[in-house]
């Protein structure tokens, strides 16, 4: 029964746009089970832009996406389990917890964005991407099928698109009025390059993974990447326009250091280094999110995976783990089903129900950390964290 549905799907066309973890995870899991895909990327190439810090992939979400590509073994190889190492501090260099993980125990081991990305191109049909395709526009059609067009001028007429196309997507609308919401929190992030040799007193306090300080509702947090980089995000409790009103120039990053250090002001020195011994561009983003719970009416030929469909902030770790997820459920659901569209429906029932649960996680984190004595109130969520495991 399976090798028919997937001979049926083979006549349909499947067009991801976006070639983030979600979409290529997508692709590589029909491409197993013979269904073809193409993947639509705005950027030029895999290397066109910096693909950011590293990953806790859970055992239960972003694993089983891998297991279910074939590709865990390949993952497991690259992994850091000393990535889940953690450390947790207020803003005098008090330490609250100091985590050390298990050499190839835990179930949220480390990879760096960029590592895993590669992974998945690697699995690929080179065919299956088309990078330097900027969609502009979607038209549906009243068959079910839909129209995409490119900036560069490609018209693509497919059986179904998946936005993959992340926050702010150009897809999202055609089945939802919701737009993504200041979560009230920005960052900016930074790197300190070559720690362990050039910052061995940061590289000592920051451990093998991650770090947070955590007072007056701002953050410094370190993740160690696996080139030996820290990725440092500088976080702050502050209105949407901040970013701009601040009066600090990030393209100016040695200039801007001075002015961040000054929010920083009665922080111990260990944690202000962090921001002194950055060096090249920062990027200064903030944190959306779309309402909690968020659903929409199923229609013929299009859905959402990752962050087009449940954007949240980064603290339930869920991110990249949900948008494997989804992108599992959804093609477990293409194979099962003769029709694509009974396929999109329970997919999307299934999705609303663990997404959700994220999402309101991910909330109240976001409060707490963020709160009046965050480091103690942290300190209690992990042990309660550990209560459960």
């Amino acid at each position: 029964m399976t090798t028919t549905i997937a001979n049926t799907k083979q006549q349909q066309r499947i067009a991801i746009v976006g070639a983030g973890p979600g979409g290529l995870t997508l692709a590589r899991i029909l491409q197993q089970h013979g269904v073809a895909s193409v993947v639509y990327e705005r950027e030029q190439s895999p290397s066109s832009r910096g693909q950011g810090g590293s990953l806790d992939i859970h055992h239960d979400s972003g694993q089983k996406a891998l297991r279910e590509a074939g590709l865990i073994d390949q993952f497991e190889a690259l992994a850091r389990y000393e990535g889940q190492d953690f450390r947790l501090f207020d803003k005098t260099g008090k330490i609250y917890l100091d985590e050390v993980a298990e050499p190839q125990e835990g179930d949220r081991p480390e990879i760096d964005r960029g590592v895993l990305r590669e992974l998945l191109i690697q699995s690929l049909d080179p065919a299956a991407i088309r990078w330097g395709h900027n969609l502009t526009h979607v038209v549906p059609l009243e068959n079910g099928q839909h129209e995409l067009h490119f900036e560069n001028g490609h018209i693509d007429t497919v059986n179904l698109v998946v936005a993959a196309d992340g926050a702010f997507s150009r897809i999202r609308p055609l089945l939802t009025e919701s737009t993504p919401a200041y979560s009230g929190l920005s960052m900016v992030e930074i790197y300190v390059n070559n720690a362990a040799v050039d910052h061995p007193e940061i590289s000592a306090l920051n451990g093998r993974g991650k770090m947070f300080a955590l007072s007056d509702h701002k953050g410094i947090l370190g993740q160690l990447n696996g080139d030996g980089r820290i990725c440092v995000y500088l976080a702050f409790q502050v209105e949407r326009e901040w970013l701009n009103t601040c009066g600090i120039s990030f393209d100016q990053p040695e200039d801007a250091k001075g002015l961040l250090l000054q929010h920083f002001d009665d922080w111990d020195e260990s944690l202000k280094n962090y921001i002194r011994s950055a060096q090249g561009p920062m990027f200064p983003r903030r944190i959306y999110m779309l309402p909690v719970g968020l659903k929409w009416t199923s229609k013929p030929g299009i859905t959402l995976i990752g962050d087009a469909a449940h954007l949240m902030s980064p603290f339930a770790g869920e991110g990249v783990n949900l948008a494997m997820l989804d992108a599992t459920e959804l093609a477990l659901s293409i194979i099962e089903h003769a029709d694509i569209n009974q396929a999109i429906q329970a997919y999307e029932e299934k999705m609303y129900v663990y997404s959700s649960k994220s999402a309101e996680e991910s909330q109240a984190n976001l409060e707490l950390t963020f709160g009046d004595d965050a480091a103690a109130k942290f300190l209690d969520l992990m042990n309660q964290y550990h209560s459960v495991e």
